[in-house]
């Protein structure tokens, strides 16, 4: 027997995570993203990550189509960022509206100033029930960045800093 959706949900809200935004660009160049906390790494030879997108998703449609995106690790004070990508801000149409992003490697966005980023080709699409699992060989990457990590946990944005005493 199946455990419940409700129990699976509340249950893996117990996982603390770090907060990203998966980029990726459509094929005219525009730059599109959404938040992701299911994000790890695979492999250090060679270099591999996974990301897991719901396939509902707009963003999972186009890394399918164009095999790149980057994953963009957010930091204390971005929670609006996180919130953004989230969908959670729907009176802002355009996400990337004021925020500068660059590129590397592949050509998705990267934003600026997070704590750390990996530029990425699809390595893998491995199919995960509602989501896939994107795997992507990274071809670029830096970090850290300064700042604490923008952590997810039961619902909540937060950080995690180490005492200072």
């Amino acid at each position: 027997m199946s455990v419940d959706p409700q129990t699976f949900k509340q249950t893996l809200a117990q996982w603390a995570s770090g907060v990203t935004v998966v980029t990726t660009s459509t094929t005219d160049g525009t730059p599109k993203g959404m938040t992701a906390s299911a994000f790890s790494s695979v492999s250090v030879e060679p270099p591999l990550v996974l990301v897991c997108i719901s396939k509902t998703l707009f963003t999972h449609d186009l890394i399918t189509e164009s095999g790149i995106f980057a994953v963009n690790i957010l930091k204390h004070g971005q929670e609006e960022w996180g919130k953004l990508f989230a969908g959670m801000i729907p009176e802002i149409e355009d996400r990337f509206a004021n925020i500068n992003t660059s590129t590397a490697e592949t050509g998705a966005p990267i934003l600026p100033d997070v704590l750390g980023w990996v530029d990425c080709r699809v390595y893998n699409q491995v199919d995960g029930g509602s989501h896939s699992i994107f795997i992507g060989e990274v071809m670029a990457a830096a970090g850290p960045g300064e700042g604490h990590p923008l952590m997810y946990f039961d619902r909540s944005w937060g950080t995690f800093a180490p005492d200072t005493d």
